[in-house]
Protein backbone atom coordinates (compact mmCIF):
# COMPACT_ATOMS: atom_id res chain seq x y z
CA UNK A 1 0.00 0.00 0.00
CA UNK A 2 1.38 3.36 -1.16
CA UNK A 3 1.85 6.04 1.68
CA UNK A 4 -1.33 8.06 2.89
CA UNK A 5 -3.77 5.53 0.88
CA UNK A 6 -6.55 4.09 3.71
CA UNK A 7 -8.38 1.10 3.02
CA UNK A 8 -12.06 1.62 2.47
CA UNK A 9 -14.56 0.62 4.98
CA UNK A 10 -17.26 1.74 4.15
CA UNK A 11 -19.63 2.54 0.61
CA UNK A 12 -19.46 6.13 1.62
CA UNK A 13 -15.82 7.77 0.35
CA UNK A 14 -14.32 10.08 2.76
CA UNK A 15 -13.85 13.57 2.17
CA UNK A 16 -10.00 14.36 0.57
CA UNK A 17 -10.15 11.12 -0.81
CA UNK A 18 -11.07 9.15 -4.12
CA UNK A 19 -11.57 5.61 -5.52
CA UNK A 20 -8.29 4.44 -7.14
CA UNK A 21 -10.41 1.94 -9.39
CA UNK A 22 -13.62 -0.18 -8.75
CA UNK A 23 -11.67 -3.09 -8.23
CA UNK A 24 -10.02 -1.46 -5.28
CA UNK A 25 -10.43 -1.56 -1.47
CA UNK A 26 -7.98 1.44 -1.01
CA UNK A 27 -8.54 4.96 -0.96
CA UNK A 28 -6.12 7.68 -3.03
CA UNK A 29 -5.47 10.80 -1.05
CA UNK A 30 -6.23 13.96 -2.26
CA UNK A 31 -4.14 16.72 -0.76
CA UNK A 32 -5.40 19.69 -2.10
CA UNK A 33 -8.61 19.03 -0.56
CA UNK A 34 -7.56 17.09 2.74
CA UNK A 35 -5.23 20.72 3.47
CA UNK A 36 -8.37 22.56 2.75
CA UNK A 37 -10.34 20.30 5.03
CA UNK A 38 -7.90 20.91 8.11
CA UNK A 39 -7.83 25.00 7.49
CA UNK A 40 -11.94 24.50 7.72
CA UNK A 41 -11.28 22.42 10.65
CA UNK A 42 -8.99 24.69 11.89
CA UNK A 43 -11.24 27.91 11.43
CA UNK A 44 -14.94 26.10 12.93
CA UNK A 45 -12.25 24.55 16.50
CA UNK A 46 -11.43 28.23 16.91
CA UNK A 47 -14.81 29.64 16.42
CA UNK A 48 -13.33 31.70 13.66
CA UNK A 49 -16.67 30.61 11.19
CA UNK A 50 -19.62 28.85 11.26
CA UNK A 51 -19.75 25.08 10.04
CA UNK A 52 -22.14 26.23 7.19
CA UNK A 53 -19.71 28.97 6.49
CA UNK A 54 -16.38 26.19 6.11
CA UNK A 55 -18.62 24.07 4.39
CA UNK A 56 -19.28 27.04 1.32
CA UNK A 57 -15.73 27.75 1.59
CA UNK A 58 -14.86 23.74 1.04
CA UNK A 59 -16.90 23.91 -1.53
CA UNK A 60 -15.54 26.80 -3.35
CA UNK A 61 -11.75 25.90 -2.68
CA UNK A 62 -11.99 22.08 -4.09
CA UNK A 63 -15.43 22.03 -6.10
CA UNK A 64 -16.05 18.97 -3.88
CA UNK A 65 -19.15 19.31 -1.49
CA UNK A 66 -19.80 18.21 2.48
CA UNK A 67 -22.78 19.18 4.60
CA UNK A 68 -22.61 20.73 7.64
CA UNK A 69 -23.77 17.80 9.98
CA UNK A 70 -21.14 15.83 8.09
CA UNK A 71 -18.37 18.34 9.13
CA UNK A 72 -19.90 18.61 12.22
CA UNK A 73 -19.45 14.47 12.52
CA UNK A 74 -15.96 14.93 11.10
CA UNK A 75 -14.87 17.39 13.56
CA UNK A 76 -16.52 15.74 16.68
CA UNK A 77 -14.90 12.85 16.01
CA UNK A 78 -11.90 13.77 15.66
CA UNK A 79 -11.22 16.45 18.04
CA UNK A 80 -14.39 16.12 20.16
CA UNK A 81 -17.43 17.36 21.34
CA UNK A 82 -18.00 21.15 20.98
CA UNK A 83 -18.78 21.74 24.98
CA UNK A 84 -15.83 19.41 25.73
CA UNK A 85 -13.47 21.28 23.31
CA UNK A 86 -14.59 24.72 25.15
CA UNK A 87 -15.43 23.41 28.26
CA UNK A 88 -19.08 24.63 28.91
CA UNK A 89 -22.18 22.92 29.19
CA UNK A 90 -24.71 23.01 26.19
CA UNK A 91 -27.54 25.59 26.39
CA UNK A 92 -29.99 23.71 24.26
CA UNK A 93 -33.38 22.45 25.79
CA UNK A 94 -32.56 19.01 24.12
CA UNK A 95 -29.36 18.51 25.38
CA UNK A 96 -30.27 18.45 28.68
Amino acid sequence: MKEGYIKRATSTIPFGYELVDESSSFLKPIDEELEALQVAENMIVNEEVSLQAACDWLEYKTDRRMSAPGLKKHIDKKYGLRSERLGIEPSSLLAR
